[in-house]
């Protein structure tokens, strides 16, 4: 099976075919530095993380781009409201999102280019605009004419004969029923205090949206491969980067849109008034490891909208008990078996890469690899594993974790044998109505930093913190 994505420019699944052969030009919005970010970001950082990733396991080599959006009408009013400089305000902001990308095992992108560096570029770009006849000029505010542009519209699938000609929209975020002529280019005014440039259209600041455009462009050329993103930058951001970029280069922008789904949590849209919105350093202070929430914000497909639960998080824990005591379990394995695992490690590679090939069907590739980690489990516990296939299947599982990156930095829990067995003297002591000894169990185990929760599936356990 080849390849493929779901392109939101097309709305349908396609193979994946790069400008230039083995190599792939990636832009991935990245974070407004007003805060920092929360776990519905990085829903869609994660969603990144694993195209990046999986992209590199099929060979390609990928350059990959993230913005710092450190000028909007956020990081302005922000920097204003406490008398700092624009950089002053969101320094703090861009340090840690990128403690928070190592914290979670993102990979870095190779660039990571700021928007108050990339003036001069975005100048150019409106320079040229205005001498295709797709920008105008009011007041020393420079805006795009979308009814000048030839198909925008396409990638939101905008409805454009709602269209007021000549009505403008100044903000940087709007809805989808604001199909207006949007800001390039803001005249400076006293809102925006000591936020400004002085360049050849006049004293001001860019407006978001040609932000991204001037990077892009500059680091990946005027037409490049994929750009992603969460849905709700379809429209206005990604529909105005299209125009602006096709409307100044004259040729398409990007071959493949790739858009993932909301974040919610607990069934409900996030929320600081439903008390449950949370950054990454929440979820961290209430005792969860890096590693769970992690596996939770990957393991749904990107196109799906993905349920944030703290059950959710254990059940992740648990998940990846069982991943990292495998690999020790394997990585530990000293006898020479019968050697029956060939069809099993082929079989695991091929579903594996059949999953994620379906358009980071990352479910199907989840449910290849605790298939695999099962069958060979039982191949151990037998002793019919043959060392050459032992070394076989550690390969295919640095593959996984290539991709998955699950792996903790201990390797697992060390003493997993242990614990497991205490659990299982708890249980037969619960069995026999023997609950002194079951509580007893029970501490001992908190004192060695074991977490148990008896659910209707079982006794289930995780390392604390």
């Amino acid at each position: 099976m080849a390849l493929q994505f779901y392109n939101s420019l097309t709305n349908k699944k396609e193979d994946f075919k790069p400008i230039e052969e083995g190599k792939v030009g990636l832009y991935t919005c990245g974070p407004t530095v007003y805060d920092f970010a929360h776990i519905g970001n990085f829903r869609a950082y994660m969603f990144e993380d694993l195209l990046r990733r999986y992209l590199i396991y099929k060979g390609y080599q990928v350059n990959q781009v993230m913005n710092l959006t450190d000028i909007d009408d956020k990081t302005i009013k922000g920097s204003n409201a406490q008398g700092i400089s624009l950089d002053e305000y969101t320094r703090p902001f861009k340090d840690g999102f990128f403690q928070d990308l190592d914290t979670l095992g993102i990979a870095r992108a190779e660039l990571y280019p700021e928007a108050t560096t990339h003036i001069p570029e975005m100048i150019e770009i409106i320079k040229k605009l205005v001498a295709n006849g797709l920008a105008y000029e009011i007041d020393g505010n420079y805006y795009f004419k979308i009814s000048a542009f030839q198909g925008y519209g396409k990638l939101a699938n905008v409805d454009m004969q709602g269209l007021k000609a000549g009505a403008r929209v100044a903000t940087d975020e709007y809805e989808k029923d604001s199909v207006s002529d949007f800001a390039l280019w803001k005249a400076w005014d006293a809102e925006d205090g000591e936020v400004f440039w002085e360049t050849e259209l006049g004293k001001g600041r860019p407006g978001w949206h040609l932000e991204c455009s001037a990077m892009s462009m500059k680091y990946l050329g005027e037409h490049f491969d994929m750009h992603t993103g969460g849905v709700d930058n379809k429209f206005p951001h990604h529909e105005n980067e299209i125009a602006q970029s096709e409307g100044a280069s004259g040729q398409k922008f990007v071959n493949y849109w790739l858009h993932c789904e909301h974040l919610i949590v607990d069934g409900q849209k996030m929320s600081k008034s439903l008390g449950n919105f949370y950054s990454l350093r929440d979820v961290l202070d209430k005792g969860y490891e890096p590693k769970a929430i992690r596996y939770l914000l990957i393991s749904t497909q990107y196109r799906m909208p993905l349920n944030f639960t703290f059950e959710g998080l254990e059940s992740a824990s648990n998940a990846l008990n069982r991943y990292n005591n495998f690999i020790r379990l394997l990585s530990d394995y000293s006898a020479d078996g019968d050697g029956q695992a060939g069809e099993i490690i082929a079989g695991a590679r091929k579903a594996f890469e059949a999953g994620l090939d379906d358009d980071l069907n990352i479910s199907a590739a989840l449910g290849a690899v605790f298939d695999y980690i099962r069958d060979i489990n039982s191949l151990i516990a037998s002793q019919n594993l043959s060392q050459t296939e032992k070394t076989i299947a550690l390969e295919a599982m640095e593959g996984f974790e290539s991709v998955l990156n699950f792996k903790r930095e201990d390797a697992g829990v060390d003493n997993a044998e242990e614990i497991e067995t205490l659990i299982e003297k708890r249980n037969a002591a619960k069995k026999n109505k023997d609950f002194q000894t079951a509580d007893s169990i029970r501490e001992q185990l908190t004192a060695m930093g074991i977490v148990i929760e008896d659910t209707p599936q079982g006794v289930k356990w995780r390392k604390k913190g």
